[in-house]
């Protein structure tokens, strides 16, 4: 195992059943590929979780580990994606119980089946900084009303509508019927709607705002230009 640790791989883009077959060998470079391409679905997946990205960080470096130890038993008629957020799950929900003793586990990290991605969560830079402004306060937003979901309809929104997973997918790395993914992606899409739609009317109430520095600004030029007339009034003879 220690001899092909840092064996190079083969030039190309491999599937992810071969990296899992050369990382479960001892190969480091083939699982480092595996992180790189599933690296934002295991942080999106435990963040659903965990709703904190620095206890998430952690658990998606526990849960790698983990799979690490355990590729020996993965099935390669299984979806490594699958398998991979099955065992960050377990993580965050291993952190979860820590805190709230009823929390209950999924199966231990060696189970089997699927989803896909990548590294980092950075926007793309935009040339224009109002814009990118803007889309920053939007993702913002965003991200805080998904953390206020319900916790079983938040791991399922992640999962089918940021990481767009299929119906079957959610449900073999949830292990819940795909009838229970449906329903909890309704909701959780019914409850963020209202949120964001009272967002909105929060939003709508303040938009061209008026009162303040914008206020005083043209109250002082009015009263400037009303008393320069005054003035010219009482200069002029009648």
């Amino acid at each position: 195992m220690p001899q092909s640790l840092n064996a190079a791989l083969p030039s190309g883009e491999l599937p992810d059943r071969e990296l899992a077959a050369l990382a479960a060998a001892g190969n480091a470079r083939a699982f480092e590929s595996i992180m790189r391409r599933h690296n934002r679905l295991m942080f999106r997946t435990a963040r659903s979780v965990l709703k904190s990205d620095a206890e998430t960080e952690d658990a998606v470096q526990d849960a790698y580990l983990n799979a690490w130890r355990a590729l020996g038993s993965f099935r390669d008629d299984a979806k490594l994606s699958t398998w991979l957020v099955r065992i960050v799950l377990n993580e965050a929900f291993k952190r979860v119980r820590r805190r709230a003793s009823n929390v209950v586990l999924f199966d231990s990290g060696v189970p089997a089946e699927d989803p896909q991605a990548e590294s980092a969560t950075e926007m793309e830079r935009d040339p224009q900084p109002e814009l990118a402004a803007s889309r920053a306060e939007m993702r913002r937003l965003m991200e805080a009303r998904i953390d206020e979901l319900p916790e079983l309809f938040r791991t399922v929104f992640v999962l089918r509508a940021v990481q767009e997973m299929t119906v079957e997918e959610v449900a073999v790395a949830l292990a819940i019927p795909e009838a229970t993914v449906r329903t909890r992606f309704f909701r959780a899409r019914a409850q963020l709607r209202e949120s964001l739609s009272r967002d909105m009317d929060f939003a709508l109430e303040d938009a061209f705002s008026f009162d303040g520095a914008r206020c005083d600004r043209i109250v002082a030029s009015v009263l400037a230009g009303v008393e320069a007339d005054c003035r010219q009034s009482t200069a002029s003879p009648r």
